[in-house]
């Protein structure tokens, strides 16, 4: 992987001329194909485990559409800033459970002898009716409602055995799993929109502890931003700060976005951007108002993230025009100046666009160590970094045994390097660079180690155009 690394934890990075130059041609054109994850609630979805959705229908089918739960109230504002994919983890505090009913025959003394129940844990309104098709004698109609609207008919016939057969291999079935409890008469008593029931979404109590589960399973997959499903809770975001620097450490790139509660003030904004300091961290300071519905900053920066993800290698989220007509709390022009100097994101009016606009991309290093250029302060020049760890770094599988690890060898893997920057170079994306053997580490690497160094002047995007007008 990319990434720092030391004696004790080396990387391997081979490649080939035309496969670099793809790579850099693609990022300049179609963007970083950017992924977002995040932890959600939900009333509806697969539970503990790590979900793809790259549409809102994709969203809907995979978690429901229970606004009041941040699978889609969030996820929908992520995927409304347009990433590639977006990756869910729906959690649960261990009390999740399937809800369910129980159908009977028609014997004189009934006898329960098929079990519904749905998929996932959940408490949506299920309810079921049972009645023979009018236009088929020989067929039983069993509906599925949520609520009043009907979601499904599972037209059956048979035995009992064949009833859950049925209703279990149907293709198009993505609610219920039946199970045969027994034969009975092997006749389905008809009801009328009896629900489901004994069913728990599993969010009552859920905690820190399940957003680090949530965490160790995204860490199986290639992320760009990782963003937490509203939640305010600063020693939350401490802890998934730490998760993305130990996983920086190892060349696990990602940039993570938070922010506040409705009630956390700009100034409390400010300071918690000071405490971060991280170029990998963006703090949101005021919230997005859409389609009527105010967003708090921790929720306006599942959107960030969204429109983070999707940026490209040559475009900066600064001065972006953002799906909210408004922003809640306004800001002067010194609370601006302030956010933007304590490293705090914020929303604002223009004047010009229709909807607000994204001030500036900073992110919340702006007390910069030695080693730290201010551009780090910026998430663009953060996402350049990050792609080009990504680019320059080729798997096990792709070079051992292909490249031989002599002068010529070590030749080609720079010639292939080097038309990588050129490309940059030549869109403007940065200036002079230099790519060259570390020859202070190559001196002592061992017969399979080959150690390369690059330099770049990375080119910024213009902010601020200053003129000056003559009058005679």
């Amino acid at each position: 992987m990319a990434g720092t690394w030391s004696e004790t934890n080396k990387q391997i990075i081979p490649g080939f001329y035309n496969r670099f130059k793809w790579m850099a041609e693609n990022r300049l054109t179609q963007g970083t194909k950017g992924v977002v994850a995040m932890p959600v609630k939900s009333d509806w979805g697969p539970m503990k485990k790590v979900t793809s959705v790259s549409t809102e229908s994709e969203l809907i089918k995979a978690f429901g559409s229970n606004s009041t739960l941040s699978a889609y109230r969030l996820g929908r504002l992520v995927l409304l800033g347009q990433p590639s994919e977006l990756l869910l983890y729906r959690m649960g505090d261990d009390s999740e459970k399937a809800a369910s009913i129980t159908l009977k025959d028609t014997t004189g003394t009934p006898v329960d002898v098929i079990k519904l129940e749905t998929l996932y844990p959940t408490t949506r309104n299920f309810n079921v009716s049972v009645k023979p098709d009018i236009a088929d004698e020989t067929l039983i109609d069993v509906t599925l409602y949520e609520g009043t609207g009907q979601l499904y008919t599972f037209k059956v016939s048979g035995s009992i055995s064949e009833i859950v057969e049925q209703i279990n291999g149907d293709s198009e079935n993505i609610w219920l799993k039946a199970t045969k409890v027994a034969d009975g008469n092997d006749t389905l008593a008809s009801i009328v929109n009896q629900p489901l029931e004994g069913g728990s979404n599993g969010t009552e109590n859920i905690t820190n502890e399940n957003y680090v589960d949530a965490m160790a399973a995204f860490e199986q997959y290639k992320i760009n931003v990782f963003t937490l499903d509203g939640i305010a809770d600063t020693a939350l975001q401490t802890t998934v700060q730490a998760w993305i620097d130990r996983n920086k450490a190892v060349g696990y790139d990602v940039i993570g976005c938070f922010g506040g509660s409705s009630s956390t003030s700009i100034d409390a904004a400010n300071t918690q951007s000071k405490a971060f300091n991280d170029e990998c961290v963006v703090n949101v300071g005021n919230g997005g108002i859409y389609e009527g519905v105010t967003y708090t900053p921790a929720e306006s920066a599942c959107y960030v993230a969204g429109i983070i993800a999707a940026a490209t290698m040559k475009e900066s989220i600064c001065n972006k025009e953002t799906i909210f007509s408004d922003v809640y709390p306004k800001l002067n022009r010194e609370q601006i100046v302030q956010c933007l100097k304590s490293g705090t994101l914020i929303f604002a009016g223009d004047g010009i666009a229709t909807n607000a606009i994204v001030v500036d991309d900073v992110n919340t290093l702006k007390s910069y160590g030695e080693d730290q250029s201010e551009s780090l302060g910026y998430i663009r020049a953060v996402r350049f970094m990050h792609t080009v760890n990504a680019d320059t770094t080729i798997t096990k599988r792709d070079y051992i045994g292909k490249t031989p690890n002599g002068d010529l060898g070590q030749k080609v893997v720079l010639s292939a390097l080097k038309q990588y920057f050129e490309t940059l170079q030549i869109d403007g994306v940065i200036g002079d660079f230099s790519v060259e053997v570390d020859t202070d580490l190559q001196v002592n690497a061992k017969d399979d180690e080959f150690y390369w160094k690059w330099a770049a002047d990375y080119v910024n995007v213009m902010k601020k155009i200053y003129g000056t007008g003559y009058i005679s």
